[in-house]
């Protein structure tokens, strides 16, 4: 009777896996014909544990032999993450489990046999693990881990507010929380009727989002009459304004006078277009003539603006051209704002102004006009990528201060396809699911760009079912650098779990209960004085509590709450950031946890006293 074994998958032996036992005399490559082994792919033979070269194939093989042919992987890693070492110790584990179960099998029986492969497979994969871990990098993550992240707008209360964070990743947000929208752009400002406007866009994140409130500060935007917005999901364009706008610096609020050319000042910048030039005037005295009967007459102001074409070297193309020549009057001591729109050919621009009336320097008279300032409209088909944005117009009021203005902060919920054995992906629902927060984190384009096959979608929609059970949950903004494990690794912590990769595919383990396998050894399997046992007892310095630092739902702001179990006798307090985590509830459940594996693990605790400790603070 000779043992068969055909593993085509090294990383994966239980699946795709051929095992008989067959009768008769036979070589190797008898074997081989009858049972239509695939040698397309480098393939290595073992008899009974011993690797045996090809040219040694047409001896017989010997009654109760245990034959193994295992395929080995070919491609993937790309040069950096593949490990030859790790691949050779792998395929040694699996012919060690094969020979072990195959012997055992026929001393003890076939149930038995199994038991012991799996002990020896699971044990022989973490050692292999732990020797030569895969690397933290194949997961396609960009960055360093030690890379200086900037300053969270989120979770830093000094950086809260509205700001143009150039050079920094766009948020990506999971879950329900409260974020301060970065600037998509530069904010820029107009007038109409003396009113001022402020035109910004904000940029919730990437991809999709359920926006439950908008607010300035702690009071909904719907407070505000004054202010307008429009929602921009991905592919959607901007209809309120537009919103590629260039402002001139050169232009800040110099006074024009007959005679006193003001410019030229460069509009756009090199390599840029515009088909629309904006002029910002003000009287800010207001304008008018104080007459004898304490009355006040009208006053009248006039100027020109110019605009001449220019290459990207600042040369000009052309000669002067007028934009327009205006004049405002008025009998009011109120400031006076006004905006100049003109139309221009596609093109860069320099522009100009003077005035063209003599100023009354009277102290009767309100007659001073400044430029206040200058804009140029780029021409492009603007294109944010796959991110959800919010437009908004203020009008500037007793109501809307410059500080408030750019306070605008929202809730939202992020909106993530979710998968089922049954029914594969779904389409984008909101939701606060760890899971789906993991395989976003290994699907998408700013993350791992994995495809499901490299993903234990199965493991994941299990965990999914037991999270969702429990009320865990996973909100969580990512506005900083960092590699996709460590989001990674971030996302698991607050599930209990870890993500590990094995043959390619990355897996997930949480900590909870679990059955193991279940093998006799005796001096026969077991090299002599090669088990050692450690005990760690407890200590002073053992800690009997932790306090667990979380971002709370309610308030928004950082918080923290500290978990013990009954019979604690320590003062000491361990502290743990669990980043993701906004509910008390949830917090506290982990900070028991974590408590209870901390004194359990860690030291001699008596086992019934822990079983009865686990089972009550179990959730």
């Amino acid at each position: 009777m000779v043992y068969f074994n055909y593993i085509t998958n090294p990383f994966q032996p239980n699946k795709g896996r051929i095992c008989r036992a067959l009768k008769g005399k036979m070589s190797v490559w008898d074997l081989i014909k009858s049972q239509k082994v695939d040698l397309s792919r480098p393939t290595i033979c073992f008899i009974d544990g011993l690797v045996v070269l090809r040219k040694d194939w047409n001896f017989l093989i010997n009654p109760s032999s245990i034959v193994s042919l295992v395929t080995l992987p070919q491609g993937g890693g790309g040069g950096k993450s593949s490990n030859p070492v790790q691949v050779v110790l792998t395929v040694a584990v699996i012919v060690a489990s094969v020979y072990t179960g195959g012997a055992v099998a026929a001393a003890y029986g076939a149930v038995w046999g199994g038991v012991a492969a799996a002990a020896v497979s699971i044990g022989g994969s973490f050692l292999v693990n732990t020797f030569v871990p895969p690397p933290k990098a194949s997961l396609n993550g960009s960055g360093s881990a030690n890379s200086i992240a900037a300053q969270s707008p989120t979770y830093s209360l000094q950086a809260q507010g509205n700001q143009a964070r150039l050079g920094s990743p766009i948020p990506v947000i999971y879950g329900r929380h409260l974020i301060y929208p970065d600037f998509a752009s530069q904010p820029y400002y107009g007038y109409a009727n003396d009113e001022q406007y402020t035109y910004q866009v904000h940029c919730i994140g990437q991809g999709y989002y359920d926006i439950e409130k908008i607010r300035i500060e702690d009071t909904p935007i719907s407070s505000f009459e004054e202010i307008t917005y429009q929602i921009i999901n991905p592919g959607e364009k901007n209809t309120l304004f537009r919103d590629d706008v260039v402002t001139s610096p050169e232009v800040a609020g110099q006074e024009l006078l007959k005679g006193n050319t003001i410019g030229p000042f460069v509009l756009n910048p090199t390599e840029s277009e515009i088909d629309r030039v904006e002029i910002d005037v003000a009287c800010q005295r207001g304008l008018y003539y104080a007459n004898d009967s304490g009355g006040l007459n009208t006053k009248s102001v006039q100027w020109r603006v110019d605009a001449r074409k220019i290459d990207d070297e600042d040369n000009p193309l052309g000669d002067w051209f007028t934009l327009g020549t205006e004049t405002l009057s008025a009998n009011t001591v109120n400031g006076l704002y006004r905006t100049y729109g003109y139309s221009v050919a596609k093109g860069r621009y320099e522009v100009r102004a003077t005035r063209l009336d003599d100023k009354d320097t009277s102290s009767r008279a309100g007659h001073e006009l400044r430029w206040a300032s200058a804009k140029g409209f780029i021409v492009s088909n603007p294109s944010y990528g796959d991110v959800t944005l919010i437009a908004i117009k203020m009008k500037a009021t007793n109501n809307l201060s410059q500080r408030s203005s750019r306070m605008v902060n929202c809730i939202v919920t992020r909106k993530l396809p979710t998968w089922s054995p049954s029914g594969g992906w779904t389409g984008k629902v909101p939701t606060r699911s760890i899971a789906w927060a993991i395989a976003d984190i290994l699907k998408a384009n700013y993350g791992a760009r994995l495809t499901d096959k490299s993903i234990d979608l199965e493991g994941l929609y299990r965990l999914d079912q037991i999270w969702a059970a429990r009320g865990d949950t996973f909100n969580a903004v990512f506005d900083s650098k960092l590699t996709v494990y460590e989001a990674l690794s971030r996302t698991c912590k607050v599930g209990r779990s870890v993500p590990y990769i094995q043959g390619g595919i990355v897996r997930f383990v949480r900590d909870e209960p679990k059955s193991i396998p279940v093998a006799l050894f005796g001096p026969r399997n077991i090299v002599k004085n090669s088990l050692t046992i450690q005990y760690i007892m407890p200590s002073e310095d053992t800690a009997d509590s932790v306090c667990v630092q979380y971002f709370s739902d309610r308030t928004w702001k950082n918080s923290e709450i500290t978990g013990s179990f009954e019979g604690s006798t320590s003062d000491k307090t361990a502290t743990v950031e669990l980043f993701g985590c906004t509910d008390k509830n949830q917090a506290l459940r982990e900070a028991i946890y974590m408590a209870l594996a901390k004194r359990s693990r860690d030291s001699l605790a008596d086992p019934e006293r822990v079983k009865r400790l686990h089972n009550k603070y179990k959730r």
